[in-house]
């Protein structure tokens, strides 16, 4: 078990620059009011620091005309609940005079995409996507029920490939399954369970905290690594992945959608843009699973009563479960 607890000892070393939600994009809001009156606002994830935060500014036909005021201070940034936000009111020459948004990053410029959200007087909506590092996002014109699809797809695809608590998980599940009809079905016990709680609590059937939520997803990676670092292979998890894979996929559906409650939905084609953003995640999903088999063919041919499989999956089991364990901690202190 030398190597293994060489791999603990790494992961203890470099969490300190390990995010699980660093996923989440810079969010960008556009409101048209009428006379030409616009309010830009925006929100930074709290993977930025204060000092690091870009002031975010429109270019085209429009003037700053003042920033709001915050409880506090005056001016672009202030923290809420660990995250970063700003407002700012501009005179503008006519509606389609705003060419773009500008991010003016002071020093390096964070891997993080940003969604522009532009809601008209009349209550529609138009959202564009642009990919981490791009500083100047044009602003969208109204919307096509094609371009929102786009968009959430992209988006979606983006989350799941960088929310590396979701893939971690999944990585646990196949590990779990260990033959290729097996995984299929856990993974598809998964896709279908987080598909039922993210489109129920997107449209607001269901509401829960996203503290809890968050600290609940590290502690179901928590147990699958215990699992995978078991001797006896005889329990529920074992024999039947696909139930335990279903049961916790209920709960990461809440945490696809808190993230894509902040981002937010249009009005007018909030089932087009669900939709879009679910079936990027699935995507991405397949796309990390296909990969990870691949990976595990090479290594014994991905057979169930593989020797290769079994002594990879008891190493694995506890580099990540220190992991999870660390995102357990971080997230349970937010409710301090």
């Amino acid at each position: 078990m030398r190597v293994a607890r060489l791999f603990t000892l790494c992961v203890a070393l470099f969490t300190d620059g390990v995010y699980a939600h660093d996923s989440r994009p810079i969010f960008v809001q556009i409101d048209l009011r009428d006379e030409g009156e616009t309010l830009l606002s925006w929100k930074i994830p709290d993977s930025v620091q204060v000092e690091d935060a870009p002031d975010v500014v429109l270019t085209g036909g429009c003037a700053a005309a003042m920033d709001a005021e915050t409880p506090g201070e005056t001016g672009a940034h202030r923290s809420v609940s660990k995250s970063l936000q700003g407002i700012r009111w501009y005179a503008c020459d006519a509606v389609d005079s705003i060419k773009s948004v500008v991010l003016k990053f002071p020093g390096t410029v964070p891997s993080l995409a940003t969604v522009v959200r532009v809601e008209w007087s009349d209550g529609s909506t138009r959202t564009n996507h642009a990919p981490p590092g791009e500083q100047q996002i044009d602003v969208p014109v109204r919307a096509s029920t094609r371009g929102v699809l786009q968009h959430y797809l992209a988006l979606g695809i983006e989350h799941i490939l960088r929310g590396y608590d979701h893939l971690l998980f999944v990585a646990c599940v196949v590990l779990l399954a260990g033959s290729f009809k097996r995984t299929a079905f856990a993974v598809t016990g998964f896709t279908a369970a987080h598909s039922m709680t993210l489109g129920a609590a997107a449209m607001g059937v269901v509401i829960v905290p996203t503290p809890p939520v968050e600290a609940a997803i590290a502690l179901s990676i928590v147990f699958l690594a215990a699992e995978l670092a078991r001797v006896r292979r005889d329990t529920l998890t074992w024999r039947h992945p696909v139930v335990v894979a279903s049961l916790f996929g209920l709960l990461h559906g809440f945490g696809f959608a808190a993230v894509l409650a902040e981002v937010g939905l249009p009005h007018n084609e909030s089932l087009v843009a669900l939709l879009g953003f679910n079936l990027g995640v699935e995507l991405g999903q397949l796309f990390f699973v296909l990969v990870l088999i691949l990976g595990l063919n090479l290594l014994s041919r991905f057979r169930a009563d593989s020797v290769k499989t079994v002594v990879f999956s008891r190493i694995a089991a506890y580099p990540i479960g220190a992991l999870a364990m660390f995102w357990l901690m971080e997230r349970l202190v937010l409710f301090a």
